[in-house]
Order: C-alpha cells, then structure tokens, then sequence
C-alpha cells in the first residue's frame, strides 16, 4: 500500500477548504466573493436557497478522486446522489477549469467567482442540484433513489471506467436505491467497468435521523455483505485523520477492484467476487458553523439547507457567516485576483482526465451509430389488408436479434426488461445473446450467461436506471415493459425528460442516442392478468412533457412497427414512446404502405372507407392496434348495412400528429389536418388511452367539439378481448352506432341499425357467460374487400 505524504494531505486539505469556501459563497453571497472586505448586508443574497449539509463530505470524496486519478491515470467518473450537491459539485468544476471552459463568462477570477456565486439558484441561473447544467454529470439529482442505478448503467461496457456513486443516507432510505445494490449480481467483471457505492452517512435527513446512520458498523457490515459488497470504513470529524484514512482506504480500494478486474480478465474468475464499498461517516454540515443561541447546528439537521438564515436581516448571523468563510482562509487559496494558488490548482487532474471533462460524462461525444439490418427485410408479406394474422413483436424480436448480431463487436446495445423479454415475444434475441446473471448458474437454467446483453430484473427502476445511465455515457438501448406498470417510473421518465430537454439547449452537451419504451402488453389484451394489469396512463405522462423531446407512436400492425422501431433506433435526444400488442392480430399494411403511413403520422386508409372521393357524412379515426382493429370492423358493418352512408378512416400512428404544428413539431399543418378530418364532419375516434388525451391534442383544430373519443374508461377485468373493447362502449358495435348518431340525415334509417347493434351486444354478452370465450363471428372476423363505386 503506498504511504500518503503529510505534504499531499495538507495540499487535498488546502483544495478541499477552497471547494468548501465557494460551496458556502455559492448559497450566501452576491459581492465581495473573496470577503477582502468587512462582509457587509449588500454582499448577502436577498434569497438564500441550497444545500450546505452534504456538501462538505462530497468535496472530501471529490478531492481524494482526484488524487486518485492523478496516481494511477484512472478514468472516473462521479455520480453524485445526494440531491442538492450542487454548491459541492459546481465548486470541484470551477476549481477544475472545466466550468469556465464551459462557461466562458465565469471566468476564474474574482469576477468570475462573483459571477459564479451570483447565478447560483437566482433567476436567469442554474438550478440549486446537480443537472445538466453541469460538467461532468450524468446524474439528475432532482430526486432520490436513482444513484446506483445510473452507476451501473454508466459502467456497463464502459470496461476502464471506475464509476464512483455517491450515496446520501436519506437516498439510501428509498425504495429504488435500496434495490439498486443487486446491480453488482449483473456486473461483469470481464468486459464492464466498476462501480464504487460511496455510503455517506452524515446522520440526518431534512428534519430527522436516517436509519443506516444509526445502525453500527457489525450491523452494517453484514446488511451489505449479502449484497455482494465487502465494506471499508472512514470516519471522524477531524478533517485531518479523516483525510489520512480515506486516502488510504480508498488505495486499498482501487487495488481490489483491479484485482478482481485482472482474476476475470486474465483468469477467466468469476466466483465470490465482493466488490468494494464505503461507508464515510462525517458530520453533517462540516466545518460550517457549530451553533447559533446555544442551538447546535453542525453534525444536526439544522446544517441540512441553509444553516444560517436571516444574515441579511441579523448582525449577529452576518458576523458568524463572515467568521465561517474567513476560518477557510481564502486569503491563502486564492491570490489577488481570484486564481486558485498553483500548488493547489496542481492537485486537479488535467485534460480529460478531470472529472468535469470526462468524455463519459457528455456521452454524445462517444457515441457510435447503431448498425441496423434493413427492417425492409423482416416484413410480413401482405396480400390484401385484414385477412393475415401475426403477433407483430415477435416478428420485431428477429430485428432486434439482429441489431444484436450487427453491432456485437461494438458493444453499444443493450435490452432492459423485468423478466418479460420472452413474454413480450422477443425471444428471438435468445438466439444471439442471453440474459445476462453473474451469480450461480446451474444446469437447468435457460438463456442465462455472464456475458449475456439482455438486462431482466424484476424492477422497472432498476431498468430505467441503468437504461439511463447506459444511454447518457453513449450507448444505445430499449426497455421493453408490460404497459400498466411502467407507470412504476413515471418519475424517472419525467426527470430524465427534463434532463435532455436541458441538454438540447447546452451546445456543449453532444446528443445522445434516444430512450425507447416499447410498451407491449397493453391494456386491451390483458387476458392473463385483468383489471390490475389495465392501465394506459403512461400516455398521459408523457403527453404533458415538452415537444421537443416526447414522441408517441401507436403502429397498428407488425410493419409499422418495423418502420417506426428503425426511426427510434436512429434517433437522438428524444424519449420515444412505442405502443404495439404481442398477441395475434390482423394485419393491415405492405411495408411500403407501412413506411409512407409512419412518414406522415396518420392517413386515410382509403380501402376502408366508402366515401371515395366525395365529401364523408362520417370519418371514422383511430389510433392503437386494438382501435384499428374495431374502427374497421365498424366501417365494414357500416358499409354493409348503410352502405349509402359516406365514410372515411383515418389511421394515426404518430399520436402526436394530431397536435397543432404549433404545438408539436410533428404537428400536421392545417390543410393537412383539414384533408384527412375535414372542417365540419363528424369524427368518431377509437383511441388506445384515455380519452382526454385526443381531445387535448385537437384543441385549436377547426370545430375539435366535433370529436367524439371513445376509449380506455377505467372498465376491466379478466375477460375475453372483445368483452374488454364492450365493457369500455369502443366495440365496432358501439363505434357505429355512435358514427350513425352523429349524421342527422341518418336518424330515421339509424333505428333498426341501432337495434340490431345493441342486440349483438347483448348476444355477446350471452354467448361469453355460457362459453367463456368470444363469438366466432367476433373471434374469426376478418375483412372482406367490397368494392366502392366511384361517384
């Protein structure tokens, strides 16, 4: 083990009293940034808002780090999980250079420290946590729970990478970190990075006790242990021994994580790996001020936020302030204009290799295209719409199998999914790769490897996560899930949304490969599960986020699907959302007709309708494969039992086309709009979701009262298909009967139709009771081509 020099530590002491002084200056100070005069109120903010309690602690592991790289040239990368780091991480930054190389406005002077210290949580600045406005992190710290799974996801590939996460104790207390240990069952040691949980415990949450931090060391010990980690403790609140302990326990650390790197790498070892972890105890608020009227203040959670308030308004305060940043001795740090002292600044690793720089922290700049087969080639072959049935993701896993095969070599690609992969009907990737499990395997198992590329785990966060993480250190991949319980991470989706609607406005961060969400058992189809298992509210989530980066699409059928799948794959810094069934259906379109539909988002299928090239008295629209499904079925009862009814259908496969261009940039212009759903006619519109979403998206069109949506009203069960579409009035019985309703010049002819539809539905009802199963006529259905007479 190396011995760690008095002169090194005094100099991480002296770089760490910098990054703890501009934290401090960052929550409290508007002027005077170096305190080169008397601190008066003018110099303190009018709002004072940040974190003081975690920052001390994270710039104790920021400074080790970097002697850690500067040692042995490794690559680290820094996740920082307590959420309001942002004083500690924006400070490291600075320090680093990286910030004003971003930035050239804060400039590393004291006018740019002023600056520095001025835009942090004020109006026209950056955010008071870690976002994507600051170098060198890939990491949201908005919300807790996510740390350790972004890690992962970071270090997945990444083989020379070293992903140091660290963990708040109030983070730790959450549902999604607290299943985010088992990462290391899926890391492989082999061809992956490591990652190196940093557990800071500092003992308090916003108002109270945490629970590791309460628990002792045996206690803790144990608890990680079983999580495949062997623990490694730091603790004290004299910065100096603190600093000893952790330089040297964190050389121990790095040499049993190249230890166990080299036994796989060279050894081919996989067995009773520990990987190393930290648990740093120090008090919370360090080095801040210890008491105010006899009310202690460091080590409580007072220190949490802002431990001194009212300052501005309290002479007393001002003058413990002013003492608390002189006792950091900036006179020291800094020379007169406000640059770091050179033996200092010399304790930051240079180029790329700062933390800040990290060219895994700005994946974009390492992104490699997907190589895609042709999806041309996995098309079904379709002679006449509505007549071939096929389970259109299983068709898509031969595709996927090959994107797999194609980019092997290149080990960007990746597919996350809570066990389902084989459910979903994407098992044909199993025939190039497998999942991928790093603790025992035995005999009977099926498709499991260490080297596997398919990520299953029983936790949607825990696929979001490393999802997330693997795209923003640029790679690529898909999260295939059961539509109801990806609402699971709805939290996760809207943070990573505004993560990358963030980014798209920093020129500095490079685009990365787009998060893909295939939604495969879908509401309408639940025949295993029911009412539990029936939620499309995911839409809606996604829906309400900013249109420049949400993409939501509904293809019908298995070409479509192919289509809109080769679209995502290629595109970049959006979330695509992509809603297809895995059980058979009928299918509609040739592939050329799939690619010109997906071209323009939605188009009249002019095959369904009869209204030819005259004006429709009704239009029928839908968007979903099951409403697809039913619209049809409703054109054709309509064309067979009102045949001099005029109707035309519209498909929409990109949802958000049917949006304002306005509003969306896959918005149809107005004439568009206009030639599909006409001004004035009647829509009668079948929708996958709830039915405020369309309505939504056709405000501001011509007349959008006219719109009658018929979809998903919270009516389930376990039940037959069509009893499913019944149960929620978007049968193609209640689909016409409503289409008839609506045109007035029908009223008379629209009685006995009516009859007759509300009479199938009470046969339906009737014939599921006794057989437990569809009619035939319902269950066989098929679409029989008639021909339309132009006119």
């Amino acid at each position: 083990m190396n011995v760690i020099s008095d002169q090194t530590i005094e100099k991480m002491h002296a770089y760490w009293q910098a990054a703890n002084f501009l934290a401090a200056g960052q929550i409290y100070l508007q002027d005077n940034p170096l305190l080169t005069s008397p601190l008066k109120p003018e110099h303190i903010k009018p709002r004072l808002l940040g974190h003081w309690g975690t920052s001390p602690g994270l710039n104790l592991i920021y400074v080790h780090l970097n002697r850690l790289i500067n040692e042995t040239d490794a690559d680290i990368l820094y996740v920082c999980g307590p959420g309001h780091g942002a004083p500690a991480i924006v400070a490291n930054t600075y320090l680093e250079g990286t910030y004003t190389e971003v930035y050239p406005a804060i400039t590393q002077d004291k006018t740019g420290m002023k600056q520095l210290f001025r835009q942090f949580s004020t109006p026209g600045g950056i955010p008071s946590h870690v976002s994507a406005h600051t170098p060198g992190s890939v990491h949201e710290g908005g919300e807790l729970g996510y740390a350790l799974s972004h890690a992962f996801g970071a270090a997945f590939d990444n083989s020379e990478l070293i992903v140091a996460c660290v963990i708040g104790d109030g983070e730790a207390e959450t549902g999604p970190l607290a299943g985010s240990w088992i990462g290391a069952s899926f890391l492989n040691p082999m061809r992956d990075g490591a990652v190196l949980p940093i557990l800071h415990l500092n003992g308090y949450k916003i108002s109270g006790p945490t629970v590791l931090a309460r628990k002792n060391d045996e206690a803790l010990t144990q608890l990680f242990k079983g999580q495949g980690y062997e623990v490694f403790f730091v603790e004290g609140n004299d910065p100096m021994t603190v600093h000893r302990q952790f330089a040297e326990v964190l050389d121990e650390v790095y040499r049993k994580i190249k230890l166990i790197q080299q036994n796989a790498r060279i050894r081919g070892t996989f067995n009773d790996i520990y990987w190393p972890m930290i648990i740093l105890r120090t008090p919370k608020g360090w080095t801040g001020p210890k008491e105010w009227n006899h009310v202690p203040i460091e080590d409580t959670f007072h220190a949490h936020q802002v431990p001194l308030a009212g300052v501005k308004e309290d002479s007393g305060k001002l003058k413990l302030l002013e003492e608390w940043m002189l006792s950091y001795q900036p006179e020291k740090l800094f020379d007169q204009d406000g640059r770091l002292i050179p033996e200092v600044a010399a304790m930051a690793p240079s180029g790329n290799k700062r933390m800040s720089a990290s060219a895994y922290s700005n994946g974009g700049l390492l992104l490699k295209e997907l190589i895609l087969p042709d999806f041309k080639d996995y098309a079904l072959p379709i002679l006449a719409p509505g007549k071939m049935e096929a389970e259109s993701t299983r068709n898509l896993g031969r595709f996927i199998r090959d994107v797999f095969k194609l980019n092997a070599e290149r080990k960007n690609f990746r597919l996350f999914c809570p066990d389902e992969t084989t459910s979903n009907r994407l098992e044909a990737v199993f025939q190039v790769t497998k999942r991928c499990f790093m603790e025992q395997i035995i005999d009977k198992d099926e498709s499991l490897s260490r080297d596997g590329r398919v990520m299953e785990v029983l936790s949607e966060h825990l696929c979001e996560g490393w999802l997330e993480g693997y795209l923003l250190t640029g790679r690529h991949g898909v999260f295939p899930c059961y539509e109801a319980f990806v609402t699971i991470v709805d939290s996760m989706f809207s943070q990573y949304a505004k993560w990358i609607k963030t980014s798209k406005e920093l020129p500095w961060r490079k685009p990365v490969a787009s998060l893909n969400y295939l939604l495969t058992s879908h509401v309408w189809r639940q025949d295993n599960n029911g009412y539990s298992h029936q939620g499309p509210g995911f839409i809606d989530t996604v829906a309400n986020k900013k249109n420049t980066v949400i993409r939501i699409y509904l293809p019908p059928d298995a070409n479509t699907l192919l289509s809109v799948m080769d679209h995502c794959f290629r595109s970049k810094d959006f979330v695509n959302v992509i809603i297809a069934g895995k059980q058979p259906e009928l299918q509609w379109l040739t592939i050329e007709e799939a690619v010109e539909h997906c071209r323009a988002g939605a188009s009249e299928w002019k095959w369904a309708g009869n209204a030819g090239k005259e004006a429709p008295d009704v239009i029928l629209g839908c968007a979903g494969d099951v409403p697809t499904l039913e619209t049809v079925a409703a054109a054709s009862l309509l064309r067979e039992h009102l045949p001099e009814l005029k109707v035309r259908l519209i498909n929409v496969v990109d949802l958000m086309s049917l949006s304002p261009v306005a509003y969306h940039p896959h918005g149809m212009s107005e004439e568009v709009f206009e030639s599909l759903f006409s001004k004035t006619t009647p829509v009668i519109f079948a929708f996958h979701g709830y039915v405020r979403i369309i309505h939504d998206l056709v405000h501001g069109r011509p007349d959008p009262a006219r719109f009658h949506v018929r979809g998903y009203m919270e009516e389930g069960t376990t039940t037959t298909p069509f009893d499913m579409v019944v149960l929620n009035q978007m049968s193609r019985y209640h689909l016409a009967m409503e289409a008839v309703k609506r045109v007035p010049h029908f009223h008379q002819q629209a009685d006995s139709f009516i009859a007759y539809c509300e009479g199938k539905l009470k046969e339906h009802k009737n014939y599921i009771c006794t057989y437990l199963d569809d009619m035939p006529e319902i269950k066989n259905w098929k679409w029989i081509d008639k021909p339309i007479i132009e006119k």
